[in-house]
């Protein structure tokens, strides 16, 4: 089965790649593709695709704006952690929409739903239903209405036995440490995290989330004190924790500014 994948964390990536070998659909890999940029390339240089499993969110921004410049025929299947959006249209155009972390029974039924749809269309017209014009203007305008931007609510993180879900409200901070960004609870447990610093910056809400130097974002409701440092830093206390983090002197008038709201 010809299936594009567009996803930019890479463990929900191998997530969706097994899931789609169990249900036995593929015999190799199909292409992932975490850009709209890159999207856009493939689309405008390969076969329309059987089914396309679309995140909302890629690293270059939203999905929808891949939709607008490119006539997508084939269903797709969104799998996202966003769990805001208005998404009416789907329901008519036959659009599993799958909320992260979901399950195998969850990904094998929005499966089910897509055949089921084939089936009855395929007789009828030469060419798989797709996203018209008209739903893409329809989510582009619910998306655009949605009174508060949506950010990342939890992260899907692979673990020796499997994956563990890290609710954001859950993380102190956020650490780059030797090329591996890393959430950290108030008690000092570590998880690895895909993509840079910078990526997960823009995925977090910057209202909750401050940049306290080149390697390390803080979570404010695990703030408990913030005291002045030498050389033009501050020094940042971590509520429940013996853990402190130290602002970098480029980075300190900006940190003022975000602890002030």
């Amino acid at each position: 089965m010809n299936i594009l994948i567009l996803e930019d964390e890479e463990v929900a990536a191998r997530q969706t790649l097994q899931f789609l070998e169990q249900a036995g659909l593929v015999s190799s890999a199909p292409p992932v593709l975490r850009s709209v940029k890159k999207a856009l390339v493939w689309l405008q240089s390969n076969p329309m695709p059987e089914l396309i499993l679309s995140d909302i969110e890629l690293l270059d921004g939203n999905v929808f704006s891949l939709y607008e410049q490119f006539r997508v025929t084939c269903p797709i299947i969104f799998t996202t952690a966003y769990d805001q959006f208005l998404l009416p249209a789907f329901r008519g155009n036959g659009i599993a929409y799958l909320l992260k972390p979901y399950t195998y029974e969850q990904f094998r039924e929005a499966l089910h739903k897509y055949h089921l749809l084939r089936e009855n269309f395929v007789p009828a017209v030469p060419a798989t239903p797709g996203l018209s014009p008209e739903v893409v203007r329809e989510l582009s305008l619910a998306l655009r209405q949605t009174t508060q931007p949506q950010y990342k609510q939890r992260f899907s993180v692979r673990m020796r036995n499997g994956l563990y879900v890290l609710q954001v409200e859950d993380v102190a901070y956020v650490q780059a440490d030797e090329g591996v960004t890393f959430a950290v609870d108030v008690a000092g447990n570590r998880f690895p995290l895909t993509g840079t610093l910078t990526e997960l910056e823009r995925q977090l809400d910057p209202t909750r989330f401050g940049r306290l130097n080149r390697s390390e974002l803080v979570n404010i409701a695990f703030v408990e004190k913030v005291e002045p440092y030498f050389n033009n830093r501050l020094v940042v206390k971590l509520r429940g924790s013996e853990v402190t983090l130290t602002t970098s002197a480029a980075q300190t008038p900006e940190f003022r500014r975000w602890l002030e709201g």
